[in-house]
C-alpha cells in the first residue's frame, strides 16, 4: 500500500515510517494522521520494531493550522477524538518497541506525538515545545499525561505555561527522552538502538512495556502480582529457552522474537 503523507519501509526487521511533508515541517493533516495510524498497525505485522522519523529539516511541527476549516469553525473536540486518538492508541498499544527518532523541531502535537513511543532518541540540534499557550490552547495528542510521567509535575507545569523552546539535551536531563545524539552520529545511533531491539526478545519486551506502564496505577502489592503473571508469560516463550541455553553454552542467543 502506499501513501499520500508518509514512507513506510522495512529493513532487517525494523519499520521506518518517515512523515514525508517537509514543505510545512511535517505538520499533521487529518490525511497523515490516517496514514500513520494504518502503518502503525501493518508495521506490528511487518517487523519487530518500529521507528519513527521526519523528513527534511524537522520532526513535526504539530497540526497544521492551515489543514482545511479556518480557527473559527475547526472542531477540536471531534478532531482530537476521531483523529488523533487512535493514532497514539495505536503507538502506545504497538507489541513491538518503538521509537522516536526526532531529527530536529518537535512542537505541539508533534512534540507530544514523539513522546507517545518507548523510546525517545533526538539529535541535538533538535528541541521540544509545547507551543500551546501561545495561541490559547492546552497541550493534547497525550501531553498532559506523557510530560509529567516523564519529567516530573514542576517541568511539565512550566513546559506547558511558557511554551518554551526544550532542548533536546535539557529533554535528556530531565528525563523527558532516552537519549541525545551528536548530530552527526544520530542516524547511525538510531540504526544501532533499532537493530539491537530487532534482534531481541520481542514477546519480552511486550511485557515490560505492560509491566511498566500498570505500575504508575498499582499498588506495590498489585504490581508485584502483575510482574509474576507477566513473568510466568515471558517463561513459556521460545526466546526464554533460548536465553538460557546461550547462557549456558556461553554464546550469543537468537532469539526468534517469540
Amino acid at each position: 500500500m502506499s501513501y499520500q503523507t508518509i514512507l513506510y519501509s522495512v529493513s532487517d526487521e525494523i519499520a521506518t515510517i518517515t512523515l514525508n511533508r517537509p514543505d510545512v515541517m511535517n505538520g499533521l493533516n487529518a490525511q497523515m494522521r490516517a496514514d500513520i495510524t494504518h502503518a502503525i498497525g501493518r508495521a506490528s505485522n511487518d517487523a519487530r520494531v518500529l521507528v519513527l522519523t521526519g523528513a527534511g529539516r524537522g520532526f513535526c511541527s504539530g497540526q497544521d493550522l492551515g489543514d482545511g476549516a479556518s480557527a473559527a469553525d475547526l472542531d477540536l473536540e471531534r478532531v482530537l477524538k476521531e483523529e488523533y486518538e487512535p493514532m497514539l492508541k495505536a503507538i502506545y498499544d504497538c507489541p513491538i518497541p518503538t521509537i522516536s527518532a526526532v531529527n530536529g523541531a518537535a512542537a505541539g502535537a508533534g512534540a507530544n506525538l514523539a513522546l507517545a513511543a518507548d523510546i525517545v532518541i533526538a539529535t541535538k540540534s533538535a528541541f521540544f515545545m509545547q507551543a500551546f499557550a501561545r495561541i490559547g490552547l492546552i497541550p493534547d495528542a497525550g501531553g498532559t499525561y506523557w510530560l509529567p510521567r516523564q519529567m516530573g509535575f514542576a517541568k511539565a507545569m512550566g513546559a506547558a505555561l511558557f511554551a518554551d523552546r526544550i532542548s533536546a539535551q535539557q529533554a535528556d536531563d530531565w528525563g523527558m527522552i532516552w537519549e541525545c545524539v551528536a548530530d552527526d552520529d544520530f542516524a547511525a545511533k538510531v540504526q544501532e538502538r533499532g537493530a539491537h531491539l530487532a534482534k531481541g526478545p520481542t514477546k519480552s519486551y511486550q511485557l515490560v512495556k505492560q509491566a511498566l506502564r500498570g505500575s504508575l496505577d498499582n499498588s506495590l502489592d498489585e504490581q508485584l502480582d502483575v510482574e509474576a503473571k507477566l513473568q510466568g508469560e515471558a517463561g513459556k516463550t521460545r526466546d526464554f529457552l533460548e536465553g538460557v541455553m546461550a547462557f549456558m553454552e556461553k554464546r550469543l542467543p537468537k532469539y526468534e522474537g517469540r
